[in-house]
């Protein structure tokens, strides 16, 4: 391995593309630069290697201007399964887009990169929870594994999909006379500009339906358990038991008898109660773990993943 090293670590999500360019020199990191270009979608989809490759070159524009020679790179997208033949196809397009060899280039999920961003060379649990969930860990020996992430028609609860979702279904009961009616209801059909249940019916079969769209109404069925809402509250205490469930299979399976823990996704670091109920079941579940701050991001760990191509 050369003593200094320029690599490019890419996040490649829907919204945007980001890169961080760094400088691997004497043992430390040396950042150069970042920048933020396109989104992707998913490979496999209409157009999605197009925007793939147009994503990684516009980040890296934006995060090298001044055209640096790159030695290695690594991308985490969602969607490209570790060991599987799109992730092959990922790699190979991450090669041609930056015009490098392919043993100097890795392709993988954006969940491999957010662990390796938290946990570098060390074991850990790495909890994500946003629109959609999924938990990986690795152990000192390198092994790594994940649970959940299979997707929000089989696999979301955990996720702010989830939550929303089991809310707006919450709100059906309400109407419905099931359950008494209360003011959650009417602020969850506001977001989604819903006047009755037949609006919320046609609302989630429209073509153009997206989970974001109820992953946004997270945040109300927090506050309203927060308030004293019974089913909201019970709501919130499925979505943490399930990603304390995935955690406790993760830390199983490598082996970690006391993990420690990193959340990342919006719905898990921006609400508290959420990450209240994972705390409570992980109690339940007599799972010895303790949450650890780390600062490092999925480009980060991109970056790390570049450098052991080297």
């Amino acid at each position: 391995m050369s003593n200094a090293l320029i690599l490019a670590g890419f996040d490649a999500g829907q919204t945007h593309c980001r890169c961080k360019l760094s400088r691997w020199h004497n043992g430390t990191w040396q950042p150069l630069g970042e920048g933020q270009g396109s989104g992707v979608s998913h490979l496999q989809a209409s157009g999605g290697e197009t925007r793939f490759m147009e994503a990684l070159r516009s980040s890296l524009q934006a995060a090298n201007p001044d055209g640096l020679e790159i030695t290695a790179a690594a991308v985490g997208a969602s969607g490209v399964e570790q060991g599987t033949a799109l992730q092959n196809r990922a790699r190979d397009l991450l090669s041609a887009s930056l015009e490098l060899p392919k043993k100097h280039c890795v392709a993988t999920g954006d969940e491999r990169t957010a662990l390796r961003g938290a946990f570098p060379n060390d074991a850990g649990v790495v909890l994500i929870s946003g629109t959609g969930m999924i938990v990986v860990g690795r152990n000192d020996r390198g092994l790594e594994t994940r649970c959940g992430g299979w997707g929000w028609q089989l696999d979301g609860a955990g996720a702010a999909f989830d939550l929303g979702h089991q809310g707006l279904q919450l709100s059906l009961r309400m109407a419905d006379g099931r359950l008494p009616d209360g003011p959650l209801r009417k602020q969850l059909w506001q977001v989604l500009g819903c006047r009755t249940a037949t609006d919320v019916k046609a609302f989630v079969v429209q073509p153009d339906y997206q989970p974001a769209q109820l992953a946004q109404l997270a945040p109300l069925v927090c506050a309203a358990a927060e308030a004293g809402n019974v089913e909201a509250a019970a709501i919130l205490d499925r979505s943490g038991d399930a990603l304390a469930e995935a955690a406790q299979a993760v830390a199983s399976t490598l082996g970690l008898t006391k993990p420690k823990l990193c959340a990342r996704g919006g719905a898990l670091q921006n609400l508290a109660p959420l990450q209240q109920a994972v705390d409570t079941s992980l109690r339940r579940r007599q799972v010895d773990a303790r949450w650890d701050e780390r600062s490092g991001d999925a480009c980060d760990g991109a970056l790390t993943l570049a450098l052991e191509s080297c």
